[in-house]
């Protein structure tokens, strides 16, 4: 079916690039136990996931084609709500504890202390929300057409409790943690650069980027946590809370909407774009902070050579066969004998030592004065070569070994 939306292709496309954006950090943050980091990094990419797979799967349409997925996607959409602030709150707590740190060096067991810290506030407490929220919900799930599942989390006052509060309370939590560290900051800035130089793996280019990353997602909680409240309480019927089998009354329910019931009402558009678009929105701001960064860059370069490892090993053993086989040939070129002429004679001659000459093809010996000068007529045998009256070329033959011989001796 073809989308009703007048960003499609373009959402899909910006989801699945905030995806791999927001991993591209990952390695040397988790080389650097920045715990709180990984984790906004992985909340920011499995939200990415979430809303990339939604878009695609429907859009058109807003038939219930994927129960399964459903499922797990209105459990990611309500974890994501609570694990993203949960991370900035876990950045912001990290940064105080180094702006007030009274120690140069951190043991690895504080290191260690501190992950199983942040992996309470960033994995187990957002899973208990996403249990907790089962108690609000009114049915299975609702599918917006070219938006996909949502959670089912009747307007009642529970909910506000429960589901819809946490993003706000967190980012309070992360205000006064931000504060704190900036006031710490400013207190004790000489131990802190005493530290940032004991050989630390935090920077102070990454120090004030952590603070920057936890800043605006402050900036971008609270305010958004505040509206979604009010426009749920404000826009829209607050329903009492009558217990338990009331609420779950016809659980198995699938609400279906399609794309001009619920763009037709503004307070219910607004609200839902806005939850759409602040996920790719969080994995670029990430990127922006972090993915330019020095020591970014180095490990760029240094995947850019793992990857073109293999094919600059091929080429370097080309040109070393290359080499090789010109060598090979100029070497063989230099050792070989140059080629015998056709018209040499078809024997050769040798001086003995007493000045005799041997002629090989008649096996004789001929004996001559040592006395005499060396360039004295010698007399010599005349090969056997048959010859016409009339040819004059064979004449000249004749004389061309009679030479031959005669200044081999």
């Amino acid at each position: 079916m073809i989308s009703s939306d007048p960003t499609y292709p373009l959402y899909p496309i910006v989801s699945f690039i905030g995806l791999v954006l927001s991993l591209v950090p990952l390695p040397w943050h988790l080389q650097a136990w920045n715990s709180g980091t990984c984790f906004f990094m992985m909340w920011t990419a499995l939200a990415s996931l979430n809303k990339f797979v939604n878009s695609v799967v429907w859009a058109g349409n807003a038939i219930d084609s994927a129960p399964a997925w459903c499922e797990i996607s209105t459990r990611i959409t309500i974890g994501v709500s609570i694990g993203i602030p949960a991370a900035s709150l876990c950045i912001n707590r990290r940064l105080y504890k180094i702006a007030r740190v009274s120690a140069v060096t951190i043991s690895r067991a504080e290191k260690r202390r501190a992950v199983i810290i942040d992996t309470l506030i960033c994995i187990v407490f957002p899973c208990i929300c996403m249990a907790l929220a089962y108690i609000v919900q009114g049915h299975r799930y609702d599918i917006f057409e070219d938006l996909g599942c949502r959670p089912a989390i009747f307007n009642t006052v529970p909910a506000y409790f429960l589901v819809s509060m946490w993003p706000i309370v967190i980012g309070s939590i992360s205000a006064v943690y931000c504060i704190l560290s900036l006031r710490a900051l400013l207190a004790r800035q000489a131990q802190f650069n005493q530290f940032l130089s004991a050989g630390s793996s935090l920077t102070m280019s990454r120090y004030l980027r952590l603070m920057a990353l936890a800043f605006t997602d402050l900036c971008l909680t609270v305010p958004l946590g505040i509206y979604q409240v009010c426009s749920n309480a404000v826009g829209g019927d607050v329903e009492p809370w009558r217990g338990w089998a009331d609420a779950h009354f016809n659980f198995n329910r699938v609400g279906q909407f399609p794309a001009g019931m619920w763009r037709a009402d503004r307070n219910v558009e607004i609200p839902l774009e806005l939850d759409r678009w602040i996920v790719p929105c969080c994995a670029f701001i990430f990127f922006a902070y972090f993915g330019f960064a020095e020591e970014a860059r180095r490990n760029y370069v240094n995947a850019y050579r793992f990857v073109t490892a293999p094919f600059r090993k091929l080429r370097s053993k080309s040109s070393s066969e290359k080499l090789a086989d010109e060598h090979s040939k100029a070497s063989s070129f230099q050792t070989t004998s140059p080629s015998v002429p056709e018209f040499l004679p078809p024997y050769t001659s040798h001086a003995n030592s007493r000045g005799s000459f041997l002629s090989i093809d008649k096996k004789e010996k001929i004996e001559f004065d040592d006395s005499q000068p060396p360039h004295s007529s010698i007399p010599f045998i005349m090969p056997d070569v048959p010859v016409s009256p009339s040819s004059s070329s064979h004449d000249d033959t004749l004389s061309y070994y009679a030479q031959s011989v005669y200044h081999a001796v």
